[in-house]
């Protein structure tokens, strides 16, 4: 038997499906009514009637510098003004100096 016809048996005997791919459950492959949901935290619970309990201690707390003393803004104006050649030159001139 030749060499090829052996390593090419062997090869296909220890090729394997991947099973990386089966571990991925999504709502295709899972019964009617399962619901995978948007890997969103719950900020409560359900009661018995119906309701739904928010609980503080579950909310997002974002926490903002403060930003009094800052000297950019946080939002460009719909109503900004048109810079003219002067102006563009003059602005690029004084970040050289302040660089150096």
């Amino acid at each position: 038997m030749p060499l090829g016809l052996v390593l090419s048996s062997l090869g296909r005997t220890m090729r394997r499906k991947r099973l990386s791919s089966l571990d991925i459950l999504s709502s295709k492959r899972a019964p009617r009514d399962y619901y995978k949901g948007k890997n969103c935290k719950p900020t409560g619970f359900h009661t018995r009637k119906g309701g739904y309990v928010i609980v503080d201690e579950k909310l997002p707390r974002f926490v903002v510098p403060d930003l009094t003393d800052f000297k950019l803004k946080p939002y460009v104006s719909q109503c900004a003004r048109e810079l003219t050649a002067s102006t563009a030159s003059s602005t690029s001139a004084e970040t050289t100096e302040n660089k150096s």
